[in-house]
């Protein structure tokens, strides 16, 4: 890869990993109603696990959906479960009476599979691979860690964002609509997606 290749990489796996998309909101929502420190482990699991998204991407999952076309299908299906899913999870986060037991913020596990049934992750791998990857095992390792070592600072800026905010949430209504909002603004997240399908 190129050094002007590469270059051009980087600003494009930051602008697309620090726009709004489901991982952000998720992890703004984590950093306010958890902190920094107990979301660690989801930031490293949206960053690597999409890394090793892209890298399995980029050595031919993607021409399952060729030969496979109800493939792409089913991911959609399983994206839009699994989003409502989890914007119902943020939407109840915070306890609605205090003294309730609070929830947990997303697993690395579960972060990292999350990539897998994120649709702007699909787009963003797909994307990076087309245009910054010659196919060769190099290149797609090259443009898997170029876009974790980006992805990285970019989602944690938006965990710290959520942390930031979270002097302003110590009210549990004001903590509740927050949450709810975010969920919001998750299921919204999806309409550029599913809108073709449609």
């Amino acid at each position: 890869m190129t050094p002007d290749l590469a270059l051009a990489l980087v600003g494009f796996a930051f602008v697309t990993s620090i726009t709004p998309g489901p991982n952000n909101l998720m992890l703004m929502a984590s950093g306010a109603n958890f902190g920094l420190r107990r979301t660690v482990p989801h930031m490293l699991g949206v960053g690597l696990g999409f890394g090793f998204m892209i890298v399995c991407v980029g050595l031919g999952l993607a021409g399952l959906f060729e030969i496979f076309p109800a493939a792409k299908l089913i991911l959609a299906a399983l994206s839009v479960l699994y989003l409502l899913w989890l914007a119902w999870r943020i939407a109840n986060a915070a306890p609605p009476e205090p003294g309730a037991e609070a929830g947990r913020p997303l697993t690395f596990l579960q972060a990292a599979a999350f990539q897998w049934v994120n649709p702007k992750a699909w787009t963003m791998a797909l994307t990076a691979l087309s245009l910054y990857s010659t196919g060769a095992l190099w290149s797609v390792a090259a443009v898997a860690v170029i876009f974790t070592a980006v992805n990285l600072p970019s989602v944690g800026s938006w965990t710290l964002l959520g942390q930031g905010m979270a002097r302003w949430l110590t009210s549990p209504a004001r903590l509740r609509a927050f949450n709810w909002t975010m969920a919001g603004l998750l299921v919204a997240s999806l309409w550029p997606s599913v809108a073709p399908l449609i």
